[in-house]
């Protein structure tokens, strides 16, 4: 399939994330990636500095992920996780609860659901419904996630009457815009429960 047909294929039937249907956004065609470069249809290259919204940190085409994924896709590809277990997702829980100190530890697919579920986790331990958190913030697009997302300067202000509503502090005087034109620290700024 050539560019164009992918191209054409693609405004028929793809809803891409953040955008209307129909789109005014413009997609383009990828042919290869590696490393941190994205190879598009018409040969230019692009440098991801987003690392595929965060989910490629080593980098696309890495060959030990590569020949990970290919050595698990020849005994299966997925199973649910609901009442069955397997061997790497639960080298990898006992990997990371080492590394961590927790004892028990739950995988997600993404982190929106990481977000989602952990939200979902703390309602069921406290009992408490509202959260404190930091303007500015991002911590995905489910809708506990989003609810956590700044409600005025975030991309979800269209779904400002369905979430629920948490307080918003100020943000941090690191991540103004002022801070932003020297050295920079990151400082992980995730809800805390306030009622």
């Amino acid at each position: 399939m050539d560019a164009a047909e992918v191209l054409r294929l693609d405004r028929e039937h793809v809803w891409h994330p953040y955008t209307a249907v129909p789109s005014g956004v413009p997609v383009h065609v990828v042919r290869r990636a590696e490393g941190v470069r994205i190879t598009l249809g018409d040969g230019r290259e692009l440098i991801d500095g987003m690392a595929s919204w965060w989910a490629a940190v080593h980098g696309y085409n890495h060959p030990r992920l590569n020949r990970a994924a290919r050595d698990q896709l020849g005994d299966m590809a997925h199973v649910m996780f609901g009442g069955l277990t397997h061997e790497p997702a639960v080298r990898l829980a006992h990997r990371l609860a080492g590394m961590t100190g927790l004892d028990h530890v739950f995988l997600a697919d993404s982190g929106s659901v990481a977000v989602e579920v952990a939200i979902k986790m703390a309602v069921q331990y406290s009992g408490r419904s509202a959260l404190l958190t930091v303007r500015g913030g991002y911590h995905g697009d489910t809708f506990a996630a989003m609810s956590v997302c700044d409600p005025v300067g975030g991309m979800h202000h269209l779904f400002t009457g369905m979430l629920p509503r948490h307080v918003f502090a100020p943000m941090p005087p690191h991540t103004t815009a002022a801070a932003r034109a020297g050295p920079r620290r990151r400082v992980p700024t995730r809800p805390i429960w306030l009622s």
